[in-house]
């Protein structure tokens, strides 16, 4: 049982890492452990002891009730469960244009569902500029070719992406550290960081070998009309 409750805690904190919530070394500093101890826990080079499984509990606000159970969805690294499951909500996966540009996700949009913990999508923080209250606040689209080589290594090719429509401001969701968003760009939407710079949002990739890009923002709009929502986790296929 303890090494299962070890395995789901280092898969939900690589998740969160993917998803650019934290970076390792901050997740350390955060926990006061060294570098060393919390990247090997993560690359599964050594198990942390109680005492310190405990304090990573504690500092993210997560319990043992959070890692009980916890299988991986084929695709993501999210939590899968039965439809009828209680403790669990439906993320409906779509199209970029339909993340883009429906408000509403009807059905007929719906390619595939995944299913993540209740409690999980509930410590997710927003951070609305706007009205977005009939708005599906989260959906999953998969990162294609163009996206992943322009967020290489945060992202990769066909990697799920879960996307909270209700964080478009662009205040850092941790401190210090750069939110990864979907941007609306041509009926679609790209997988960037973004600033406001003057009257457009700036677009910058991880990858040094990407062009920088931008999206003009028209007169009389605000910027986060153009900010689809915040990637929050990340589910790499392997």
């Amino acid at each position: 049982m303890f090494k299962e409750l070890q395995e789901n805690l280092r898969r939900v904190l690589l998740s969160r890492v993917r998803a650019g919530e934290f970076t390792g070394v901050a997740l350390a500093a955060r926990l006061g452990f060294q570098q060393a101890h919390i990247s090997n826990f993560l690359n599964g080079k050594r198990n942390l002891s109680l005492e310190a499984m405990d304090q990573v509990l504690k500092t993210l606000n997560l319990s043992v009730l959070d890692l009980l159970g916890t299988k991986t969805a084929p695709g993501t690294n999210g939590p899968l469960a039965p439809p009828h499951e209680k403790n669990y909500d439906s993320v409906p996966l779509v199209s970029f244009e339909s993340a883009a540009t429906e408000l509403l996700i009807a059905r007929s949009k719906t390619l595939d569902e995944l299913h993540f913990k209740r409690s999980f999508l509930r410590r997710l923080r927003t951070d609305l500029v706007g009205d977005r209250s009939g708005w599906t606040r989260f959906v999953l689209i998969k990162a294609d070719a163009r996206n992943a080589a322009a967020m290489y290594p945060r992202l990769t090719a066909g990697a799920t992406l879960l996307i909270d429509r209700h964080y478009n401001s662009l205040k850092p969701y941790r401190r210090a550290e750069q939110n990864i968003y979907a941007v609306r760009k041509a009926g679609s939407c790209v997988i960037r960081y973004a600033a406001l710079h003057g009257n457009q949002l700036s677009l910058r990739p991880q990858s040094d070998n990407a062009p920088l890009d931008f999206v003009p923002v028209s007169p009389g709009r605000s910027f986060a009309d153009y900010i689809v929502g915040r990637v929050c986790h990340v589910g790499l296929e392997l």
